[in-house]
């Protein structure tokens, strides 16, 4: 059997914003919305330019205290070429992020910039 990833659910707070971070910071582009409103949630999916696979947003509507992300899940994660400029355009745009960072004995090759929710996306050099 060959299995193929499809898409990462991410429950956000506030739909708006989670949209302008994954469109502004990331590049994403939404490409399918289903609005459940007699079950008062939404779900936006996005992707990349690849188009093989999507980041699912889930907006309940009127949650009443911001979730939690729990211990377990980590990051999601995202290529780009130019990495430093990558950093300057999120730190530009007002996100929290890491410094550069290298796993033990490498060159720095990734950081971390945080969405509006809380969830953390690792950008790696490609």
């Amino acid at each position: 059997m060959k299995y193929k990833m499809l898409h990462t659910c991410l429950r956000v707070m506030d739909l708006e914003k989670s949209l302008t971070f994954y469109k502004d910071a990331l590049g994403f582009v939404e490409v399918k919305r289903k609005d459940f409103k007699e079950h008062q949630f939404t779900l936006v999916f996005l992707t990349d330019e690849s188009h093989t696979y999507e980041l699912e947003l889930t907006y309940n509507y009127n949650p009443e205290k911001p979730y939690e992300i729990g211990s377990g899940f980590s990051h999601t994660a995202v290529s780009v070429e130019d990495l430093e400029g990558s950093r300057e355009r999120h730190i530009q745009l007002g996100y929290e992020v890491t410094d550069l960072k290298g796993l033990p004995g490498e060159k720095p090759r990734y950081y971390f910039v945080t969405d509006p929710d809380g969830y953390k996306v690792e950008v790696i050099r490609s």
